[in-house]
């Protein structure tokens, strides 16, 4: 790109991604303030700024000159957020939690994944908006729809109606399972291992397990971590799927689009964000990527995916959101019973003690 041209493309981002900036800076501080308040954020800056933006778009609709900083925000920058996770993941983790724990986790995945998507579509949902709440609750809530959304192509409305009923059950969740160790009668490894298969984020883990037990904490951040990089393979697998869907979504195909699937090369079919993921993972497994530079790169991620989120907020149409908001809260509470449910029975299974 010429520089003059470059410069013209910064001008032209520059107001609405420094909109989603403010946005983020303000999410930020009210999770600092919770952080102060009770020592875990409950509801992560992630989550605020696409509910503050969608607050804002719901009395405020940008016009042009904020459009294509806040487009940028939601698709460039979360790609290259989704790139960088790839250097916090290791087949350490995948090594160090034993044959038996993992393949019960793999399971576990899989079969809320399946469960969720049908769940989804039987209440009628579109392909996409199944796929975000099943990805959301198998793997990693919020994370896991974010890296998941631009590779099914999917719209900001789907993004911001799976996240927002994700998030609100992710609370509900921290706050109640530990409810279930004396119903259950669940040691404290068994807690742990509870924990890291039904919370949503890692840092919603250590809110469930901390008041528990250090060694409830110590099992689910692994537990849920190993989680994690099932993250990767899904997200590859459902760029391969990525023509399918748009095929199903019902869009009128193009001249000659019968032959343009086989003329799909393979940058087309795997995004170049997935392949820089999957290097990273590689580099960082292969112990080529310095252990000073994990903190950064983790931080640079976060801050981008949370600006990513603001400009999806921004890009909301609350009306559509609504329209689809009871078949959405259903299959994210169907899909969450499921997942406890195989959880539990993963630990009684295992003999977890």
């Amino acid at each position: 790109m010429r520089p003059d041209t470059l410069g013209r493309t910064a001008i032209a981002v520059l107001p609405g991604l420094s909109l989603c900036v403010v946005v983020t800076a303000a999410a930020s501080l009210v999770q600092a303030a919770e952080e102060r308040l009770v020592h875990h954020p409950y509801v992560e800056a992630l989550v605020i700024a696409i509910l503050a933006g969608i607050a804002i778009r719901s009395v405020w609709e940008p016009g042009p000159r904020w459009r294509i900083g806040i487009a940028f925000g939601a698709k460039q920058l979360l790609e290259v957020a989704v790139m960088l996770l790839g250097a916090s993941i290791s087949l350490a983790a995948l090594v160090a939690s034993g044959p038996a724990l993992l393949a019960g986790i793999v399971a576990t995945v899989v079969i809320a994944l399946v469960a969720s998507y049908s769940i989804g579509r039987l209440l009628g949902l579109p392909a996409r908006m199944s796929i975000l709440i099943a990805c959301g609750n198998a793997i990693c809530g919020n994370s896991a729809i974010a890296a998941v959304a631009p590779v099914i192509g999917a719209s900001g409305d789907d993004v911001a109606s799976s996240i927002a009923f994700t998030a609100i059950l992710g609370v509900l969740v921290v706050l109640g399972l530990p409810l279930l160790i004396p119903l259950l009668g669940t040691t404290p490894t068994e807690y742990g291992v509870l924990a890291g298969l039904t919370v949503y984020a890692v840092p919603q883990v250590l809110a469930a397990t901390v008041p528990v037990s250090l060694v409830s904490t110590q099992v689910g951040t692994l537990v849920k971590l190993v989680r994690v990089l099932m993250l990767g393979p899904v997200v590859l697998g459902l760029s391969l799927l990525a023509p399918r869907l748009r095929d199903e979504s019902g869009a009128p195909a193009a001249e000659g689009h019968s032959g343009a699937r086989k003329k799909l090369g393979f940058f087309k079919l795997v995004p170049w964000f997935i392949l820089g993921f999957l290097a990273l993972a590689t580099a960082r497994s292969l112990g080529l990527v310095p252990d000073a530079a994990l903190a950064p790169l983790t931080r640079i991620a976060g801050i981008l995916t949370v600006i990513a989120m603001a400009a999806l907020g921004l890009g909301v149409d609350v009306r559509v959101v609504a329209r689809v908001g009871g078949r959405v809260t259903l299959a994210v509470v169907a899909s969450l019973a499921v997942l406890l449910l195989v959880s539990i029975g993963l630990v009684r299974g295992l003999g977890i003690s």
